[in-house]
């Protein structure tokens, strides 16, 4: 059986950038140390936008540009970059969650548990394990609480409950 970490938009605009939090920080070397622990497939996504954001619905809606191809807030975190392997999977996602990801992940018959980390809970993790769930309702699916970072302490709070009622394991 295998298992499989995904850490979700460690992003420069998302951690210290235009979108940034002080959660966000604190959380940079929980999520490095997950990966070095992780025994199994480790898949990351990336928040990915283009010159045309503020025309886009999301844009018009959080009218922040942010994770632009190619700039410097669009880089996963230098801590995190240094982990990553060739052999890792990256998957750049227009919007909250990827459906790509969840095809990926469906159409192994080996995975046991999907565990998510990164950023933003009540965003793009939810919007992420929500997914999978969805399209793998026996596999297990979970959420490290204290790798993962919210817009706010309380969006966080709501996204994490959320996904405990959806039968989302939170660690």
């Amino acid at each position: 059986m295998k298992n499989v970490l995904v850490v979700v938009d460690m992003q420069k605009d998302f951690i210290d950038g235009a979108l940034g939090t002080k959660e966000a920080v604190v959380i940079v070397d929980n999520v490095a140390e997950a990966v070095r622990a992780f025994d199994g497939e480790v898949i990351f996504t990336r928040d990915t936008h283009h010159d045309d954001y503020l025309e886009t619905q999301e844009g018009r809606n959080l009218p922040v540009p942010h994770c632009i191809e190619g700039t410097d807030g669009w880089q996963l975190d230098k801590k995190l970059q240094v982990l990553m392997t060739d052999s890792m999977k990256v998957f750049d996602k227009p919007t909250f969650g990827s459906v790509a990801l969840a095809e990926y992940l469906k159409a192994d018959r080996e995975l046991q548990s999907v565990t998510l980390v990164g950023l933003c809970t009540d965003i793009c993790v939810i919007s992420n394990a929500l997914l999978i769930k969805a399209n793998m309702p026996e596999v297990t699916v979970q959420v490290i609480e204290k790798c993962c970072a919210g817009v706010t302490p309380q969006s966080h709070a709501n996204a994490l409950d959320a996904m405990r009622m959806c039968q989302i394991q939170i660690l």
